[in-house]
């Protein structure tokens, strides 16, 4: 299969043309593609002359690439590349393709394989004496479970034995093809186990488990049904399920004068004519009635359409028991301030151990190489004598302490390394930051 070549010249016709028919089928499938795509189709329309012709000829391989305005090399490639083409020409009444695939190998193609050789010819693409059949080995045809089998034109055959394979050889050649039923050829059904069905034996049990599903499905519909219809009634019928909770009855005024609080009334002298200004009330608010006005609606029914549930009429009933009492004004504290949080003392430029600064040099370096000083930073720093990375470099731990300190850094000069960075600029500066952090100073 790796060559494949066109048949010799004395076979091939001096012309093509698609009947009426295959020329419509032609145009259907060029207009499948979008303009400047038609050659595209260049693979259903070698299909459909080989099902007319029953093989591939140069004058089809050549009409087709003209019709398609591509070159007719291009046409060449595509047919010898596919083996779905056949190139000779192939038997009149049947062109019969066995698989030799290893499933199909292991049940006995290779016994069809003689039978072929015997009945048709000894090798492969060629016909028999009078033109009507040929064969060929191809590849797995898809059909593995039904091993071995054979395709003839578009129709399988499955689970052969050489014996039924010659005779449907016989038919086709006697032109009696089409009273061959294509499939199994061993009496079974589609891909069931040949030995017979291991499930659904008894149709008795077939219908009790359709019954059963159907049963089952029909009680899940029903269940479903009735779920949902409470959620389909109006809302204001639900709403009439629950009565209003009963307000909670007033306090009684407490046994002592009791002062109001200020804590929640704005500063202002006008008088409490305005309820947004009134003294915030003592009473607390009745427990039952946040607990009714927390109790969701219970699920309507017509059966409860004019009763409220348990659970709102236990909620809204009068508590019995001691009456609530006023709180006494000391429950009412005023809110806290909170304290402002005492900044760090910035350390005296007169402390010991501040670094010793230096006259500006002629030539001052960029601090701002080291990461963490910018132009902010790198002022302050001149203003205490420190121009030069040598400077930081010989910084010691005390001296560190005091410039963060000075700085309010809290810790990022230990954290940033300022002594490691300042080293490497002053021995070599960026060249050596480079080479010692990996990277440029930021």
């Amino acid at each position: 299969m790796s060559v494949r070549r066109l048949a010799d010249a004395s076979v091939q016709p001096a012309t093509f043309a698609f009947n009426e028919a295959n020329a419509a089928a032609a145009q259907q499938w060029i207009a499948k593609y979008p303009k400047g795509r038609e050659q595209s189709a260049i693979i259903p329309l070698l299909m459909i002359a080989q099902e007319q012709e029953g093989w591939v000829t140069k004058a089809a391989i050549e009409t087709i690439s003209d019709m398609l305005g591509m070159p007719r090399i291009r046409g060449l490639e595509v047919a010898t590349f596919y083996t779905q083409y056949q190139l000779n020409p192939v038997g009149t009444r049947a062109h019969i393709q066995v698989c030799g695939t290893t499933p199909c190998m292991l049940r006995g193609s290779e016994a069809l394989m003689d039978v072929c050789r015997s009945k048709i010819h000894h090798d492969q693409f060629h016909t028999n004496d009078k033109g009507t059949l040929s064969w060929e080995e191809v590849e797995c045809l898809g059909a593995c479970v039904n091993a071995p089998m054979v395709m003839i034109f578009k129709d399988t055959f499955e689970d052969l034995t050489p014996e039924r394979l010659a005779e449907i050889i016989d038919l086709y050649d006697a032109g009696k093809g089409a009273e061959v039923k294509p499939g199994p050829q061993n009496g079974r059904h589609g891909s069931e186990p040949a030995d017979g069905l291991k499930t659904l034996t008894s149709e008795k049990a077939i219908l009790k488990s359709t019954r059963d599903k159907e049963a089952k499905a029909a009680a899940k519909a029903a269940k479903d049904a009735a779920a949902a219809a409470p959620a389909a009634a109006p809302a204001a019928v639900v709403s009439q399920a629950v009565p209003a909770a009963a307000p909670a009855p007033a306090a009684p005024a407490a046994s002592g004068p009791v002062a109001p609080s200020k804590s929640g009334k704005p500063k202002t002298d006008a008088p409490e004519t305005s309820p947004a200004l009134a003294t915030p009330s003592p009473v607390k608010v009745a427990p039952a009635t946040e607990k009714a006005a927390s109790v969701r609606a219970p699920r309507h029914s017509a059966a409860n359409a004019n009763q409220a549930s348990p659970e709102v009429e236990a909620v809204s009933k009068p508590r019995s028991g001691p009456k609530n009492k006023a709180e006494p004004a000391a429950a009412f504290k005023a809110p806290e301030t909170k304290q402002p949080v005492a900044k760090t003392e910035k350390p005296s430029l007169d402390d010991k151990n501040r670094p010793a600064g230096i006259e500006r040099p002629a030539t001052v370096d960029d601090l701002k190489l080291i990461s963490g000083v910018g132009p902010k930073i790198e002022a302050i720093l001149h203003s205490l004598g420190i121009y030069t990375f040598a400077q930081v470099a010989a910084w010691k731990k005390a001296e560190r302490e005091w410039v963060d300190g000075y700085l309010n850094f809290r810790g990022r000069i230990e954290r940033d390394d300022w002594v490691k960075q300042a080293k490497a600029l002053a021995k070599g500066g960026v060249a050596e930051y480079i080479r010692v952090f990996g990277k440029k100073p930021v």
